[in-house]
C-alpha cells in the first residue's frame, strides 16, 4: 500500500501524460516516509462511456484515488494527500490552463480486518539494497 488510481475521460489519451504523472506520485509517496517503496502501485483506467456537465463541450475529468492502509493518524493523512494534491494539480496546471478539465482526488484507508495482501517484493528490494 498504498494504490494510487486515476480514472480519466478517453479524449485526454495524448494529453494526461499518466507515465509522468505515476513517475511524480511514487516520488512524492516515497519521499514522505510513510509508506515503504515496495508497495507503491499506481494505475490508469480510462473511460470509454461518460458524460460530464451538459455533454455540449469538450470536457473532460480526472478522478484520483489514493487507497492506503489502516494505522496512520489523520494528521499523517492530510498532510500525505495535501502534498500529493499539489502535485497533482502542478502536472495538470499547463493542460487546465488549455481545455475544460475537472480534477479530483480523494484518499481513502482501507479496513484493516478487511484489507489482504501478500507482496515478496519488499523483500526483493531490501536485497537489492543490501547487495
Amino acid at each position: 500500500m498504498p494504490h494510487f488510481i486515476a480514472e480519466y475521460t478517453d479524449n485526454l489519451d495524448t494529453q494526461a501524460d499518466l507515465p509522468g504523472l505515476f513517475e511524480k506520485v511514487h516520488h512524492c509517496l516515497g519521499a514522505t516516509g510513510v509508506f515503504p517503496l515496495g508497495g507503491i502501485r499506481s494505475r490508469a483506467v480510462r473511460l470509454d462511456t461518460w458524460r460530464m456537465a451538459d455533454g455540449a463541450h469538450d470536457y473532460a475529468f480526472v478522478h484520483m484515488t489514493l487507497k492506503v492502509g489502516h494505522g496512520r493518524d489523520l494528521a499523517t493523512r492530510q498532510q500525505v494527500a495535501q502534498a500529493l494534491f499539489e502535485v497533482i494539480t502542478a502536472h495538470f496546471a499547463e493542460l487546465q490552463s488549455q481545455r475544460l478539465l475537472a480534477l479530483s482526488f480523494e484518499m481513502l484507508e482501507l479496513h484493516p480486518q478487511l484489507n489482504f495482501k501478500q507482496n515478496n517484493v519488499h523483500a526483493f528490494l531490501n536485497n537489492q539494497q543490501a547487495g
